[in-house]
């Protein structure tokens, strides 16, 4: 799955090149791509074929105990919009309403929690997660977690107002049985060639979905990491996304966002920081 920033880059490109649009950015990967898409539009042949992909640095903090941050370089950008389905860079979808000023679907995704788990170290500490000097040296080890596949709903709302989205997903894959509930709103507006739109949300986390990922089992507690059990909780998100026009296929991007971990998460004793931040300029190309 696309890391938040790099989807919303990649969107912005598409925006501003005039091609159809899919569901808006939900993540920071969504955030990259969208950065690029709300640009002004140009006159082009609509096409049911999205591809494109952007081409810069950034990246995005990884909160966990010894782990790397996550690098952005390049990223690409496949989707294919036909009249109800729908594949937009591993997100399958079914748009079963569709008019002016809203559109639904049923979509199929891969939970982006997982990502932070791929960039761990494993370290011998002598002293616990609370800074307490232990007896003996310890194996620390951050605990590996899977990605989970969700299916839920999506519901799209704009106008002169600005974009809402709106969605609830559910594992289907037996990773977490656990459910997410997420609110986004972003205001986008044109000053010649430049694009700007910042946007903020919430998301509400399950206590199945965030113990799952968040907490410490009895097998995997040591002297170093306790044993932890996480509940429900609300994180927080802002971004702000610009974008220039070069010319009808190129775009140059700016994107930052930050994310506030709920409390439960924060408070594991895996997790080092309580926010992510993360951040992207480069250049996008759509063919």
């Amino acid at each position: 799955m696309k890391s938040p920033i790099v989807t919303t880059l990649l969107l912005l490109i598409v925006s501003q090149s005039g091609v159809a649009e899919g569901p808006p950015a939900s993540s920071f990967a969504d955030s990259v791509q969208s950065s690029v898409a709300g640009a002004e539009r140009e006159e082009f042949d609509e096409s049911r074929w999205q591809l494109g992909f952007a081409l810069g640095y950034g990246l995005r903090t990884n909160p966990l105990v010894q782990s790397d941050d996550l690098p952005i370089v390049i990223d690409i950008d496949i989707a294919w919009f036909g009249d109800r389905f729908f594949f937009d860079n591993g997100d399958l979808g079914f748009t079963f309403a569709d008019n002016d000023k809203i559109t639904s679907s049923l979509v199929a995704r891969v939970n982006s929690d997982r990502v932070f788990f791929g960039r761990t170290d494993t370290r011998f500490v002598t002293v616990d997660s609370a800074g307490i000097p232990l007896s003996d040296e310890v194996i620390f080890e951050v605990p590996d977690r899977s990605y989970a596949v969700e299916l839920g709903v999506e519901v799209l709302a704009d106008g002169p107002w600005g974009q809402l989205q709106l969605s609830a997903f559910h594992d289907i894959s037996g990773k977490h049985d656990g459910y997410e509930l997420f609110a986004d709103y972003a205001y986008g507006w044109r000053s010649q060639r430049w694009y700007f739109e910042p946007s903020f949300g919430l998301s509400y986390k399950s206590d199945s979905l965030n113990d799952y990922y968040w907490g410490v089992r009895d097998s995997e507690a040591n002297q170093a990491l306790p044993t932890y059990i996480a509940g429900h909780g609300v994180n927080a998100h802002a971004r702000l996304a610009m974008s220039y026009q070069l010319n009808r296929r190129w775009v140059f991007s700016i994107v930052g966002e930050f994310e506030r971990l709920n409390d439960d998460a924060a408070a594991s004793p895996m997790v080092e920081d309580n926010s992510v931040f993360g951040y992207f300029a480069g250049f996008g190309f759509h063919f």
